[in-house]
This record gives C-alpha cells, sequence and structure tokens, in this order.
C-alpha cells in the first residue's frame, strides 16, 4: 500500500541530485518508500520526510529517516531550502479505484493537479526565502500546473524530462524572486 519508486521517483532523483548544495536543509513532501530522501541522506545538512500514510510513515521510520504523518506539510514549522514533492499527477477513475491507501497515493483529483495544487499552496510556508522547490508533474497536467505556478507567484524552470509511451514527465524548479 506504499507508491513503489518509477520513472517518476528517478526524475526526481537525479533532478534533487543536480539541484542540492550540502547545506541545504530538505523536505521530500510525500515521500512513499522513501527512495529519494534514502539516497539523499548524508549529501546535505538534514532532511525531513512526510507523508498522510501510516503505511509510508512506518517504511520511512524503517529506513531511519525523520518523518512526520501529515497532509503535505501542515503543522510543519521550519522552513528549507529544497523542498521535493514527486505527488499523485493522475486523475483516477473510478473504476480502478480499490479503496485503500494506494488510491491515497496515486489520485491526483480533478485534471490531476488537486494535490499539486495544494502543494503550491503551502510552499511559501515551508520553503525558505531564497529556497527552490522540484515538482514532478506530467503532460496531462498541462497547462494547469504551470498556470497554477504563475498564478502563486512562483518562477519555475523544467529541469528534466522523461518520456513515457502515453505521457512525459517534468521535473520541474520553482522559486520566487
Amino acid at each position: 500500500m506504499i507508491y513503489e519508486p518509477a520513472e517518476d521517483s528517478e526524475l526526481l532523483l537525479e533532478a534533487a541530485l543536480r539541484e542540492l548544495k550540502p547545506d541545504d536543509e530538505v523536505i521530500e513532501v510525500g515521500a512513499g518508500s522513501g527512495f529519494v530522501a534514502e539516497r539523499l541522506k548524508g549529501k546535505c545538512k538534514c532532511i525531513l520526510t512526510t507523508d498522510i500514510s501510516p503505511f509510508a510513515a512506518m517504511e520511512l521510520r524503517r529506513k531511519g529517516l525523520d518523518v512526520v504523518m501529515t497532509d503535505i506539510a501542515k503543522g510543519i514549522r521550519k522552513k528549507f531550502s529544497l523542498v521535493l514533492f514527486n505527488p499523485p499527477y493522475v486523475e483516477l477513475e473510478d473504476e480502478l479505484r480499490r479503496g485503500d491507501w494506494l488510491d491515497v497515493a496515486i489520485d491526483g483529483g480533478k485534471k490531476g493537479v488537486k494535490v499539486i495544487k495544494k502543494f503550491l499552496d503551502s510552499l511559501d510556508e515551508i520553503m525558505a526565502e531564497r529556497g527552490r522547490a522540484i515538482l514532478i508533474a506530467s503532460s496531462q497536467n498541462e497547462p494547469d500546473v504551470f498556470d497554477l505556478i504563475d498564478e502563486r507567484g512562483f518562477r519555475y524552470e523544467i529541469v528534466g524530462e522523461r518520456g513515457l509511451f502515453f505521457e512525459k514527465l517534468f521535473a520541474i524548479k520553482i522559486w520566487k524572486e
């Protein structure tokens, strides 16, 4: 009942490794299996993970990662220099719902941007003044995801792409000037 690492996880890791600085304080939102955080641990000042799923939180703890079980970053009072998120970005059709935590891990809501919107709305609260965020999105979210970023006054740049047979994935770097 935990989202298993896939192409999007690898894309986030690649983008994070290119962006990461040794003095970064990092939060990975919705860390799931811990695939990314586990590989960044020790390469930055500190890393905190969050996940809404109790199963993911247990797995993250088992891997020795600091974790807060929460929705996005609700209740987190610290600001981070690097914020990472591989959100659920597809709209899960009703007939594919299983009624368990995996639905939460993969269902991005209408047009796949409901969870992305919630993340972007919380970004000012968790991203430091000169901080950066890396968000994974899909071509299925276009142009909505870029409009949502613009509407909140953020700047963005696509820093990675991965083509799949039915969509293209983007690693989007987000910041404020």
